[in-house]
């Protein structure tokens, strides 16, 4: 991995991007976003995970994070990484009505295989590709980016309209997490 993207700042504000391996479009199912959502929740108030905003995509996700515990941001998203792939690997695997089921486990082994890393699978690309967010611009620069990824993408007209980011919470409503706003 490039040397250039680290949690080198342990205070600072980061923008990541973590994607499927082979950029399966996983997070079609609601059942598996909802996985991913409950890793978060659980890393917000067990490790101290500030998330700032989300977008959760067919393949890959964008978050803006920070901490406020001792735990490194480096060492939360390992552990939210290793975590979820297991869970999602498992959900996908005892889903009767996943018609992909074969496919996308398939994948997961021959990319596992890969990997020294592993034992068996791997679901995510190593990389976190954290850029530390040092400025007000950059930040709402990435906040945009974020939530407009899905009208980019075409599967809504309109950033409200998608549910799995925080744009909502921008929005003045409540979204699907606690997440803490961006000043």
């Amino acid at each position: 991995m490039s040397r250039k993207y680290k949690f080198y700042n342990p205070d600072a504000v980061y923008f990541i991007t973590f994607s499927v391996v082979k950029w399966v479009d996983v997070f079609t199912r609601v059942i598996y976003r909802e996985i991913l959502l409950e890793s978060f929740r659980y890393c917000h108030i067990e490790k101290g995970l500030i998330i700032h905003a989300y977008v959760i995509m067919t393949n890959h996700v964008h978050m803006i994070i920070s901490r406020k515990s001792e735990n490194s941001l480096e060492n939360i998203m390992r552990d939210l990484k290793k975590y979820t792939s297991v869970m999602l690997i498992n959900a996908i695997s005892g889903n009767i009505n996943e018609s992909r089921k074969e496919w996308m486990i398939e994948i997961f082994e021959a990319e596992g295989r890969r990997n020294s890393n592993n034992t068996k699978y791997q679901f995510w690309q190593q990389d976190n590709h954290p850029i530390e967010l040092t400025n007000n611009k950059m930040m709402e620069q990435k906040l945009d980016y974020i939530h407009n990824n899905p009208v980019e993408q075409g599967f809504v007209i309109r950033a409200q309209y998608y549910p799995w980011s925080s744009i909502l919470d921008y929005s003045g409503e409540k979204g699907l997490i606690e997440i803490e706003l961006l000043q």
